[in-house]
């Protein structure tokens, strides 16, 4: 009932958001690809347990830095409690069994290797629940020829294919701006897990890799390939099979982008900006004609864009019907009108930080969109507390602390009583 009292406490609209409740998961990953599933998991009521080493998830050393806190880690993280455990020492991994006895989803990136030396890989995990469902990802698939490589998410774009594709043409290979791909394979990794907590086959063991992930997940790049042998190439915000269809630039640099992804749309895009002649032109008349001879209508509509402003050719398309946007600075989109209405961005307190803006889910469900409200947890937080729930005393705590098992910060210690004291 407790833990039930700390739930409602830190979501709000709880009876949509607790869709998993009861459910525990035992996150022992780290970087991004794992913790941004586990984050998910957390945002929909899963009591999610981060295992950290004494070192922490290596995101807490990433800049940039707001009084010590680091927001790449702040950003895949809330909603979780933080446990510090060296699984180096015997009986730090007796408490990781511990919660594999209590926990239905176990998630691990470890590089190949690690999982068994430190004695949490699936095998060993089931003598301790054989019901669990386990989840591991990987930068390639174990036993490749790749399995020991390297798999941080620009390794990935590269080998994709993802960074010849993107970057202007006979300019040098540009990485998205983000880790894609981690993402991309945190969320594949969420679907697997909900998948098997609804399915009779357990226990499982699912192996998410990130490589495989990649070029499942670019679609009709790979596939255009592999039906015409043609590789898609450098087209800055270009796209291989629709003309115009990318970014243009106004009288003043500024960019915007135009979607005109149909005959329908050509027209009344050439109607709106008093060229009716394009229509008919013979190099452009329907989509696969303007494919062929993207250079020069590009150059055309190019020089049309450049006699105004973005603003301009924004509304004037729109009002025409079609699809056109700015192309945003991150500052730009925190000033959009869209953005400021909604929520978007929520609150939450944080124990250093004080009130901190922070992301919401883009879900909606029945209508409503639900807060997670819990903060991104200071490294080893919830070690106390979580202990605690496993029947450790507070002297059993505070012995595992001084000889370098478990660790806590300074304010968690003082939920502890000091039984020596006492004694």
């Amino acid at each position: 009932m407790r833990d039930l009292i700390i739930y409602v406490e830190y979501y709000t609209n709880w009876d949509i958001l607790m869709m998993l409740r009861g459910i525990r998961v035992l996150d022992l990953s780290h970087t991004l690809a794992g913790p941004f599933a586990t984050m998910i998991l957390a945002d929909l009521g899963a009591d999610v347990i981060k295992v950290e080493s004494p070192q922490g998830d290596e995101t807490r050393t990433w800049a940039p830095f707001i009084r010590g806190e680091s927001a790449y880690y702040m950003s895949i993280n809330r909603g979780k409690r933080s446990i510090v455990v060296n699984l180096k020492d015997e009986r730090g991994r007796k408490i990781v069994y511990e919660l594999a006895k209590k926990s239905h989803i176990l998630i691990e990136n470890f590089r190949p290797g690690v999982s068994e030396k430190l004695g949490v890989n699936y095998e060993k995990i089931l003598e301790f629940n054989p019901e669990i469902i386990y989840i591991s990802i990987k930068g390639f698939r174990c036993g490749s020829i790749y399995e020991n490589k390297t798999a941080y998410d620009i390794i990935i774009q590269a080998m994709s294919g993802l960074m010849a594709t993107t970057g202007e043409e006979n300019r040098p290979p540009v990485r998205v701006s983000f880790a894609l791909f981690d993402v991309m394979t945190g969320l594949m990794a969420v679907v697997y897990a909900l998948a098997a907590i609804f399915s009779n086959t357990k226990p499982v063991k699912i192996e998410i890799p990130m490589f495989d992930t990649a070029v499942f997940t670019m679609c009709y790049v790979p596939m255009i390939y592999l039906l015409t042998g043609k590789s898609v190439k450098r087209m800055g915000s270009a796209h291989p099979s629709i003309v115009p269809y990318q970014a243009f630039q106004d009288k003043n640099g500024n960019w915007f982008i135009v979607a005109a992804a149909n005959d329908r749309l050509w027209q009344a895009m050439c109607k709106a900006l008093g060229r009716v002649d394009l229509v008919e032109d013979p190099r452009f008349k329907t989509n696969a004609d303007r494919v062929s001879n993207r250079e020069k209508l590009v150059e055309i509509l190019q020089s049309i864009f450049n006699t105004n402003t973005r603003d301009y050719w924004v509304k004037l398309l729109e009002e025409n019907g079609v699809p056109s946007a700015p192309v945003y600075g991150i500052d730009e989109v925190f000033r959009d009108p869209y953005v400021k209405s909604g929520d978007i961005i929520t609150k939450t307190h944080h124990p250093k930080l004080g009130e901190i803006p922070v992301l919401n889910t883009p879900v909606y469900v029945n209508g409503e969109k639900y807060v997670n409200k819990a903060h991104p947890p200071l490294l080893g937080e919830h070690t106390i507390e979580v202990l605690r729930e496993l029947g450790y005393t507070d002297q059993e705590i505070n012995e595992l602390r001084r000889e370098g098992v478990i660790y806590y910060p300074d304010e968690a210690s003082e939920l502890l009583v000091n039984s020596e004291e006492l004694g």
